[in-house]
C-alpha cells in the first residue's frame, strides 16, 4: 500500500509539472494502469505455477479464462473518455470485449449443450450493444 500511495504523489507531482490536463485524473489513470499491469503479470506467473492437485491457486476452469479475463481488465483501465458518458461507453465497450471473449473460450472448450447455448446468446447480444456504444454520438445541448 505505501509502494502505491509514493507512486501515486510521485505521478501526481510529475502530472502537476507538466501543465497538460488535470494532474489528478491522469495520476489515477495511470495507477490503475500500472496496478493492473502488476496483477495481469502477477496472475500470469501464478497461474503457471499453480498446481490443482495441492488445492491451491486456480482451477483449469479459471485458467481458461485467465488470458480474456486479463485483457478484459487491463482495456477497461486503459479505457478513457473527456466525459463521463465518454469514459462508460469505452470502458463498457471493453467490458463487453471482454464478455464476448470469455464465450468464445466456453463456445471452443465446453460441451454442455446449455452452456453453449448461452454463451453464444452472450456474443451475440454483446456484440450487438458493443456496435450501439460505437455508434453513440454524445447529446447537444439544448
Amino acid at each position: 500500500m505505501r509502494t502505491v500511495l509514493t507512486a501515486l504523489l510521485a505521478t501526481l507531482t510529475l502530472a502537476a509539472c507538466d501543465g497538460g490536463g488535470d494532474p489528478v485524473q491522469q495520476a489515477l489513470r495511470d495507477t490503475a494502469i500500472a496496478n493492473q499491469s502488476a496483477m495481469v503479470k502477477e496472475t500470469a506467473t501464478t497461474s503457471a505455477s499453480d498446481h490443482p492437485s495441492t488445492g491451491h491457486g486456480t482451477s483449469p476452469g479459471d485458467r481458461a479464462f485467465a488470458a480474456s479475463e486479463a485483457a478484459m481488465h487491463a482495456g477497461m483501465a486503459a479505457a478513457s473518455g473527456e466525459t463521463l458518458d465518454e469514459a462508460y461507453i469505452a470502458k463498457m465497450v471493453e467490458h463487453h470485449r471482454g464478455a464476448v471473449a470469455m464465450a468464445d473460450v466456453a463456445l471452443a472448450q465446453s460441451r454442455d449443450p446449455e452452456v453453449r447455448r448461452m454463451a453464444q446468446v452472450v456474443k451475440d447480444s454483446q456484440t450487438r450493444e458493443i456496435a450501439e456504444m460505437r455508434a453513440w454520438k454524445p447529446a447537444t445541448a439544448n
